[in-house]
C-alpha cells in the first residue's frame, strides 16, 4: 500500500505552489468577468483574460475555485492537502473533458487548446503538492520515514 508523506521537508514550498496557482486562478476569473460582464453565460465569443480563452461561466468558477485553492494553501492543516488532491483530479478531468469537445458546441466553457494545457499542467502541479503536504504529528512522521526506510524490520512484510 503506497503512502503519503508526512511532514515533508518541502512542504512550505508546495504550499506555495498551490497558493500561486490559487492566485492566479482567481485573477483570471476576475479579469474574465470584467471581459466578459454582459455576454451570454456559456458565450463562444472570442474572449482571452490573462491568455486564456474565456466565458462569464467558466471565469466565475474560477473565481470560486481560485478562492477556494488560496483558503486551502492558507490552512497548515491536511485541508489544504485534500483540497489539493481533490483539485488536482478536478483539473486533470476537466483539461481532458473539454479537450474532446473543442471544437464542438459542447464546449460550453470556451476552451482553447491553451487552456486545456494550463488545466492539465495546473492539475498535475496540484496532484504534486497534494501528495506531499500532508501534515502530521512527528510520531506519523518517524513512522512513516522508519516504513520508508526499513520496510522489512518491525514485522512490516
Amino acid at each position: 500500500m503506497a503512502h503519503f508523506p508526512v511532514n515533508h521537508p518541502a512542504r512550505p514550498l508546495y504550499r506555495l505552489l498551490s497558493g500561486l496557482i490559487g492566485l492566479y486562478i482567481l485573477a483570471f476569473g476576475v479579469w474574465g468577468v470584467f471581459e466578459t460582464w454582459g455576454d451570454g453565460l456559456f458565450s463562444r465569443a472570442d474572449t482571452y483574460a490573462l491568455g486564456l480563452r474565456t466565458n462569464l461561466a467558466f471565469s466565475l468558477v474560477s473565481v470560486v475555485f481560485g478562492a477556494v485553492l488560496i483558503v486551502g494553501a492558507s490552512h497548515r492543516d491536511n485541508l489544504g492537502h485534500y483540497m489539493n488532491l481533490t483539485a488536482g483530479a478536478v483539473f486533470l478531468v476537466t483539461g481532458i473533458l473539454m479537450m474532446s469537445v473543442l471544437q464542438t458546441s459542447a464546449n460550453f466553457l470556451n476552451f482553447s487548446m491553451s487552456t486545456v494545457i494550463v488545466s492539465l499542467l495546473f492539475g498535475l502541479i496540484l496532484l504534486a503538492t497534494g501528495l506531499y503536504d500532508k501534515v502530521g504529528p512527528p510520531e506519523h512522521a518517524e513512522e512513516e520515514r522508519r516504513r520508508r526506510y526499513h520496510p522489512l524490520a518491525g514485522g512490516n512484510r
